[in-house]
């Protein structure tokens, strides 16, 4: 697991946004409301749970050093 800071990747930000899968889901609308994770995919709600809280992004830094 990791912690401390997220290493940023412009590849990955524009993939996440372009990807078939996601273009898909949003027109279908075949997406679960916000906080279902745990009855879509358990083993990846916690890991994504414990992820978020241990590390943090470069960006939520700067955002706070300009607010």
């Amino acid at each position: 697991m990791k912690f401390g800071i997220r290493t940023p990747s412009l590849k990955k930000m524009i993939a996440a946004r372009t990807s078939t899968a996601r273009f898909v889901r949003h027109k279908l609308g075949v997406k679960a409301p916000r906080g279902w994770g745990w009855l879509t995919n358990p083993k990846r709600a916690a890991y994504n749970r414990v992820y978020t809280r241990t590390t943090f992004s470069i960006w939520s830094i700067l955002a706070k050093l300009f607010k």
